[in-house]
């Protein structure tokens, strides 16, 4: 008899897939346009508390009678949990990065974003326009075959100076995978000490998801 729970299942047939260290761009986007359906539904099974836990962390470092006026880049912003979540915490100008066909058109469906960039960052190449945002976040897009270690220049690149870079990903693949360890934190280390961001929080979170621990950053640009 087959005992796996049904978050079994997902973590073996859905999240496997996505999380494959060295897969291209274009393979990236098809996976997502394929699960986009179901992303929501295995993200809740997963026990996904990570969007939540961002926009938490951003509304402590941004006074309440503030935030309608703050500008916010929700960077590989899935199906738009982030800026849902800061939608209900008073944000209201909130912008969206994603390359994911499929994904976008369900953001668009949230109807809390205003510009939509259907695009990957941290390649060089990006097409939203520099020194534009109080806040640029990633949650849960450093991880292996996804945003890499030098995306962290894109992210800086559209931040105004002074504004907030933020951070949020696995703790497991901080410390562990391949792509991340130990040259995560030297890098983001050396441009604190070019000064060029200046770190505000570090700090390990639990319940990222269920079971998973996670490891928050936030930055400001110099």
């Amino acid at each position: 008899m087959d005992k796996r729970s049904e978050k079994d299942d997902v973590s073996v047939t859905w999240l496997t897939d996505r999380f494959n260290p060295g897969t291209r761009s274009t393979k990236l986007t098809d996976i997502y346009d394929e699960i986009c359906s179901d992303y929501d539904k295995n993200s809740a099974v997963l026990g996904y508390r990570a969007p939540s836990i961002a926009a938490e962390e951003i509304a402590n470092m941004v006074p309440e009678k503030e935030r309608q006026q703050v500008r916010v880049l929700d960077v590989a912003a899935g199906t738009g949990w982030v800026g849902c979540q800061l939608h209900k915490k008073g944000f209201t100008n909130i912008d969206a990065l994603e390359p994911s066909e499929g994904m976008m058109n369900i953001l668009r469906n949230t109807g809390v974003y205003t510009l939509k960039y259907q695009e990957f960052i941290g390649l060089g190449q990006s097409t939203v326009p520099k020194d534009t945002y109080d806040v640029v976040v990633v949650c849960g897009s450093f991880a292996p075959g996804h945003i890499q270690v030098e995306g962290i220049n894109d992210l800086i690149n559209v931040a105004k100076p002074g504004g907030l870079v933020v951070i949020l990903m696995r703790l497991e693949w901080f410390l562990s995978a391949d792509e991340f360890k130990d040259k995560m934190a030297d890098y983001m280390d050396r441009l604190e000490k070019t000064h060029v961001w200046r770190q505000e929080v570090k700090k390990t979170v639990p319940n990222y998801a269920t079971g998973i621990e996670g490891i928050l950053f936030i930055f400001q640009v110099l």
